[in-house]
């Protein structure tokens, strides 16, 4: 198509892993300033993708991450591994993720069970988190340790994934340890607020959780103020007199 692909001497972009979308942002030179529209990663080498090629290519350039996209699937993916915990808890140690996505906007995280997710185990999966979220735990991160001492740390690994003999675990306190490589918030305060929005089945004994954090989730309870005002309104009701009206 016409995108092009430039690969860096070095780079601060997150090339798309781990079920975390890439960085965006823009290089900038004293020619000229390029956006990237995307960062994906081909032989192990961050791919920065963009709609035209630098007039200069021998120019130093500044590489300059969007930093609120950053933040915000910073924010999904450390509730994703807060969830995978709480889940855990609530469910039983079953639970294993077979699958996530990390976006700004949501996240999305599936996992073996062999039922519906009940709404009070939802209430207290989402209590839970939110706690862990109030308690503001800073997060410690381990670089390139060896896997066994990973494993000793009582690190969750990703069934099936393949891993190398050194890998990166994220630790927040002593709820949640995971092998992991992608972005993550330096306290869990940083996530703010978590709200599971729906539960499903997507496989045999494979349930799916999508959830929002932060102001994404102000802006869904917004939208459901909205909606109910505007339906008490139709049947001539208040919002706390709907129900009895219906």
């Amino acid at each position: 198509d016409d995108n092009i692909t430039l690969v860096l001497s070095e780079t601060p972009f997150y090339a798309e892993s781990g079920g975390q979308v890439g960085d965006t942002g823009v290089l900038v030179s004293e020619f000229e300033t390029i956006e990237v529209i995307d960062t994906k990663k081909e032989n192990n080498l961050p791919i920065h993708i963009t709609k035209k090629l630098p007039e200069h290519l021998e120019a130093p350039m500044m590489a300059c991450v969007d930093t609120d996209k950053r933040a915000a699937c910073a924010a999904n993916h450390s509730a994703t591994h807060l969830l995978d915990a709480a889940l855990r808890e609530v469910l039983g140690e079953h639970v294993e993720q077979k699958g996530s996505l990390v976006t700004p906007d949501s996240l999305r995280f599936d996992f073996s069970h062999f039922q519906k997710v009940t709404d009070e185990e939802i209430r207290k999966v989402e209590h839970i988190v939110n706690a862990k979220i109030r308690a503001n735990i800073p997060l410690k991160e381990y670089r390139n340790i060896p896997i066994e001492e990973a494993k000793e740390l009582g690190a969750i690994a990703l069934f099936g994934e393949k891993y190398g003999e050194t890998v990166r675990v994220v630790s927040m306190g002593d709820f949640s340890k995971e092998f992991c490589g992608g972005t993550h918030v330096a306290n869990t305060g940083d996530i703010v607020v978590f709200k599971i929005i729906s539960e499903s089945g997507v496989a045999a004994g494979v349930r799916r959780i999508e959830a929002l954090t932060g102001d994404n989730v102000f802006a869904y309870y917004k939208k459901e103020e909205e909606e109910l005002e505007a339906a008490a309104k139709a049947a001539k009701a208040t919002p706390a007199t709907l129900v009895e009206k219906i």
